[in-house]
């Protein structure tokens, strides 16, 4: 696939990027870190072919989608050879076999269930398929999600899974208007994170910490988020 043709349509988008990577870049300086160490993922949820591509060229690598049906409709559109995808939606169990070997990783694994699901499926794909686990850090009613107090015993059960190969958490935490509220559920992520990873467990890799949404990204910078998912910030245009 070429350079996309409609780049003068999209000019807004370049624009959007070129702010997110300036914002990236301050909050990981504020925090001590390497804006580097930071990866941003385009989150391509009803977005036409067209447009993720138009992102691919512009040098953004990374592409969360999350409905199992829209990633399938639009797969053979997208230019793989320019980026990773990952799976970050909430996840049937009746849709794994269509996801797995599509993507290079599934964020949202929020049951043992749904582990095993992968696991199976991976097998007979006869490969590894790398997982974060997703934690309702916000104990929220309306999130999927393990709770934070259940959280260890549950990397020791699914570690043993074959097929799959924890790779770190992810979370999204409450709406809030309140940064210090916000930075509190992405410090106590980050704690859980630090804790998994200091215990060594076999088959478990804590190599992604993904926090941070278009709302919030800052913060999660801020208490060590090395993957934000980013949709409308990338995508919408901004008003005048």
């Amino acid at each position: 696939m070429g350079e996309n043709t409609n780049s003068k349509a999209f000019d807004y988008i370049k624009e959007n990027l070129k702010i997110i990577n300036e914002n990236i870049a301050q909050a990981s300086q504020v925090a001590g870190r390497d804006m580097n160490d930071i990866r941003l993922m385009a989150v391509t949820k009803n977005i036409e072919a067209e447009k993720i591509n138009f992102v691919l060229d512009q040098g953004v690598s990374l592409i969360g989608e999350n409905r199992v049906q829209e990633f399938v409709a639009k797969y053979d559109q997208i230019d793989f050879n320019k980026c990773k995808a990952h799976f970050i939606g909430h996840l049937q169990t009746n849709k794994v076999r269509q996801i797995v070997g599509r993507v290079d990783m599934i964020q949202s694994v929020d049951s043992l269930k749904i582990a095993k699901e992968i696991g199976k499926r991976s097998l007979n794909h006869s490969k590894n398929t790398k997982i974060l686990l997703e934690v309702n850090i916000g104990g929220e009613a309306s999130k999927f999600g393990f709770a934070p107090e259940e959280l260890i015993e549950k990397v020791y059960e699914i570690s043993e899974i074959q097929g799959l190969e924890i790779s770190g958490l992810m979370s999204l935490v409450p709406i809030s208007e309140n940064k210090k509220e916000l930075r509190k559920y992405f410090s106590d992520l980050n704690r859980l994170f630090i804790d998994i990873s200091s215990k060594k467990i076999d088959n478990v890799s804590m190599e992604i910490l993904s926090m941070g949404m278009s709302g919030d990204y800052y913060e999660a910078i801020l208490e060590g988020s090395n993957l934000i998912r980013v949709g409308s910030s990338i995508f919408a245009k901004r008003e005048n």
